[in-house]
């Protein structure tokens, strides 16, 4: 049996460090497939179980010199946003004095820079004890067999220091005015550039980035509970499965369970997509986070931290966001040769500099820019850092993707197949139009109140359709005597002071319906009604769309989408759902093969197909499409099938997935693209003196944010 478990990796310094740990435990024979993912710094990995175990997996991690702990299942902790810790406060206190000496410099008042044996103490602090953390992970990463970012930092740095050093003590008659020329503005400020690039960086994965953080602030800390008849206000902690606990106006939800009494309404849409608030009186079930926009209640909990719908979602979400797509075996790859590669371009770049210009110095100083400006972090982020954000903004819409390989899978969907019942219509069957013959002494509202005063006495759906109409209404409906069921046909019952009646079958009452009856009633159930054996109507039930199902059809259609309907219906009935959403391609009388069968057929024609559904027998479609996404509360294997799961019966939110989906991959696309690019160009310019170390310092740590930054703004993105 395959076993899947979670691991938060520590001590990850970029792509070349995640891309090592996955090459290390997918070497092992006992693992089936190990992912890192270096925004959200876990690994997942897969294995079979009884062969390895959790604690020899973060062996294997702490061997390649990473820290490693399991992730449970438990409601995911709240992680504080990293605070400016001493060493960075200590690293920009030393830069200062260099960074005003570089303005000096530049408005020519070279006084302004410290004196060379001031630069050599303060660079010592940085080189020598600051900047040791540059060193444990560059060591951890060659003994390791892979050479990472700071391996880069630190060859590039620990140089041109010692060259500064030599310069000072042995050379001091080289420079002007008998001083050495030194660079130790350009160690301390690359240290201290790279190191706030660092932590900005860390501060978005572990904030901003990542949904995860907002949602642990949607409960509350303390509640109001029963204890002993008495009510007190307890730490969340301390609550138990089984006690009442009062929500008021303004505050949020602090577990799922069921309402006992007062009446109010939630607002639920951090779960469901939903923006209107749901009513809720004694009986209604409640959500944990849920914000009570009105009113007062009193439930009983029934589910506790990861036990609630908040928790399972948080912790989909995270493992969601912790699994890699396919399009970052980009980034993996570039990264697997990347610093190896730079290594060898600077050893060029310092040998052909000295060779042109015959000072070593300036070779040196060359190779060391192309060294500090090479930092794999950015195209190391490019795709995780949007799978991020764009997975928890599906959440907001209602939509849970499994991993990111499914939500990549989505972006490329251009054909959608539909299933009939309970996706674009409600499932359960309406009246859609109601007749009456001309020598008819009852009004459409008399008839109501007729008919659901007999069919109060069965217990059919369509019974329950017309008797919940009639009472939506506002009908009063009158007693009956003397009820009478007629198997498979229909119901008789007395009404005093009106007489005899009967519902049911059209033959069964004495009804012939018109000929010029078209419309829903070519696909209808027809309930008639006799008075006194006099027809004096029929009703037309159907199964009615759902509110926002044309909504979404011409959404789909708005953004060059197919749609398809394959349902177990007859054809008829299909074909006039169809005619109303205007959806040319439908199917009925389909069994769950023959779905199936259709749906690769299109995927051989070269679509990519999405299935939508909630039933056992969508299970076989689901299975068959690219991408599948069922409903939740549908059937248990047909959300265990779907690569996602819409939180309302809703064809929209299908909408809302598909549109995240392309504007997370057009995202992972452009961060790629600005990744490449400034490698492309920075290194050419390193090399050739255009860039100097602190400048491409700098703009190492700029990259890594603005990737970050441009991940971010798919927060803002419009869907429509």
């Amino acid at each position: 049996m395959m076993q899947k478990l979670r691991f938060q990796i520590e001590g990850m310094t970029c792509q070349a460090c995640a891309s090592r740990i996955e090459k290390v435990l997918n070497k092992k024979d006992f693992i089936a497939e190990a992912g890192v993912n270096f925004a959200s710094e876990e690994a997942q990995v897969s294995f079979e179980d009884g062969k390895t175990s959790a604690g020899d997996i973060i062996k294997i991690i702490e061997k390649a010199g990473y820290g490693a702990r399991l992730k449970t299942d438990e409601m995911p902790s709240e992680n504080d946003t990293p605070h400016v810790g001493w060493r960075l406060w200590l690293l920009f206190a030393i830069n200062v004095p260099f960074i005003v000496g570089m303005v000096g410099m530049i408005l020519g008042r070279h006084d302004w820079m410290l004196p060379p044996l001031w630069q050599f103490a303060l660079a010592s602090v940085v080189q020598l004890w600051l900047a040791v953390p540059f060193y444990k992970s560059a060591w951890a990463s060659i003994r390791g067999g892979l050479a990472n970012m700071d391996v880069l930092v630190t060859v590039g740095t620990l140089s041109i220091y010692l060259y500064s050093a030599f310069m000072l003590f042995a050379h001091r008659s080289m420079g002007h005015d008998g001083m050495a020329h030194v660079y130790f503005e350009a160690g301390v400020m690359v240290a201290g550039f790279v190191s706030l690039g660092k932590f900005l960086e860390h501060r978005a994965k572990k904030s901003s980035l990542n949904s995860l953080t907002l949602m642990m602030k949607l409960t509350p800390s303390n509640v109001n509970v029963e204890r002993s008849g008495a009510w007190q206000s307890l730490p969340l902690n301390q609550v138990q499965i089984g006690d009442l606990i009062r929500t008021s106006h303004g505050e949020r939800i602090a577990a799922d369970g069921i309402v006992e009494h007062g009446s109010g309404w939630a607002d639920e849409s951090h779960l469901t997509g939903e923006s209107n608030p749901e009513i809720k009186e004694a009986g209604s079930k409640v959500l944990a986070g849920a914000l009570m926009t009105d009113g007062s209640i009193v439930f009983r909990a029934t589910g506790l931290g990861s036990k609630t719908l908040l928790g399972d979602m948080m912790n989909a979400l995270s493992e969601a966001q912790g699994s890699k797509a396919p399009i970052a075996r980009v980034a993996d790859k570039a990264a697997a040769v990347f610093v190896p590669v730079v290594v060898g371009i600077a050893l060029v770049t310092f040998a052909l500099t000295w060779l042109l210009k015959g000072d070593w110095t300036t070779a040196l100083v060359h190779a060391v820019a192309v060294l500090v400006i090479a930092c794999p972090c950015a195209l190391g982020l490019a795709t995780p850092a949007a799978v991020m954000v764009g997975m928890g903004r599906a959440v907001k819409y209602g939509v849970w993707f499994k991993d990111a390989a499914s939500m990549e899978e989505a972006a490329h969907v251009d054909t959608v197949v539909l299933d009939k019942t309970g996706t674009l219509t409600e499932g359960r069957p309406q009246v859609a139009a109601v007749y009456r013959p001309s020598e008819s002494a009852y009004g459409e509202d008399d008839l109501y109140r007729i008919a659901a005063a007999v069919e109060q006495n069965a217990a059919h759906p369509i019974a329950r359709a017309i008797v919940q109409t009639a009472l939506a209404r506002g009908l009063t409906l009158p007693e009956t005597t003397n009820a009478q069921t007629a198997v498979g046909a229909g119901i008789s019952a007395e009404i005093d002071g009106i007489g005899a009646v009967k519902i049911g079958k059209p033959d069964f009452i004495g009804l012939t319906l018109p000929q010029d009856l078209v419309g829903v009633w070519d696909i209808a159930t027809v309930v008639a009604v006799s008075v006194n054996g006099a027809p004096a109507g029929a009703f037309a039930l159907a199964d009615a769309l759902k509110t926002d199902s044309k909504q979404a059809i011409g959404r789909l259609k708005a953004h060059g989408i197919n749609v398809y309907i394959m349902s177990g219906d007859n054809e008829n009935t299909v074909a006039y759902t169809a005619r109303q959403l205007g959806i040319e391609h439908a199917l009925g009388n389909m069994s769950p093969r023959d779905k199936a069968a259709e749906i690769q057929k299109l995927r051989d024609a070269g679509k990519t197909v999405a299935m939508v559904g909630d039933g056992i027998n969508d299970a076989p479609a689901l299975a068959a499409a690219n991408v599948s996404f069922a409903m939740k509360g549908g059937a248990d294997i047909a959300e265990h099938t779907a690569s996602a799961t819409l939180m309302q019966h809703s064809a929209n939110q299908l909408v809302d997935a598909l549109l995240v989906s392309r504007a997370t991959l057009k995202n992972i696309r452009q961060n790629l693209f600005f990744a490449f690019f400034y490698n492309i160009l920075g290194i050419p310019l390193a090399a050739l003196g255009y860039l100097s170390p602190v400048i491409a310092g700098a703009a190492m740590a700029a990259s890594s944010i603005s990737v970050l930054g441009n991940a971010l703004r798919l927060k803002r993105v419009r869907i429509e």
